[in-house]
């Protein structure tokens, strides 16, 4: 068995590209093992259970609460639930696997508390307004909750001295590599 890996943790304000910059991490590092969250909000069009979420009703997240199943949990934008399952990060680092989190600024403090050791690291944008443009041209979000993720986006970026690395999202590929180098150097 390899030796214990450290994990990282990648949080960011709504809409920075964390999605995407995971997803080409997953393509073209494969021996980079991904969390998958669990979260009370619908599937989006495309999303599978267990593949992209694993999507609980309130009361089976609430019995996971309550059991300590969770490493961290929140509740996002005022709305839905998210969490990540302890044991799957756990059985991962265990196996020497390089672990990430792809989680919410909410979620990353409660792994600070949990999970000191880790590495985390905050994804930027390159300014606001690509934010905000980014955020619209997904298409996938009503005018009334692109200004509740954009209030809380306001507050998110603020945050960024809380997190050990910063990176800018200017380009996936770039931001993506970045990452993996930092998990790779520690």
């Amino acid at each position: 068995m390899s030796r214990s890996r450290r994990l990282v943790v990648l949080a960011g304000p709504t809409a920075v590209g964390k999605g995407t910059a995971a997803a080409y991490v997953r393509e073209h590092f494969p021996e980079v093992w991904f969390s998958v969250s669990a979260t009370t909000r619908p599937p989006r069009p495309g999303e599978v259970d267990g593949v992209h979420y694993h999507f609980l009703s309130d009361e089976e997240f609430e019995r996971r609460v309550a059991a300590g199943e969770f490493l961290e949990w929140a509740v996002v934008h005022g709305r839905a639930k998210y969490g990540t399952l302890r044991q799957p990060v756990l059985d991962a680092l265990a196996e020497g696997r390089p672990a990430l989190l792809e989680i919410d600024l909410q979620g990353a403090r409660q792994v600070r508390h949990t999970m000191p050791d880790a590495l985390f690291v905050f994804l930027t944008p390159p300014s606001w307004e690509e934010l905000v443009r980014r955020l619209v041209g997904r298409g996938t979000e009503s005018e009334e909750e692109r200004t509740r993720r954009l209030a809380t986006a306001e507050v998110e970026l603020a945050s960024q001295a809380e997190f050990d690395e910063v990176i800018v999202n200017d380009d996936v590929q770039r931001a993506a590599e970045h990452l993996v180098s930092l998990m790779r150097s520690h």
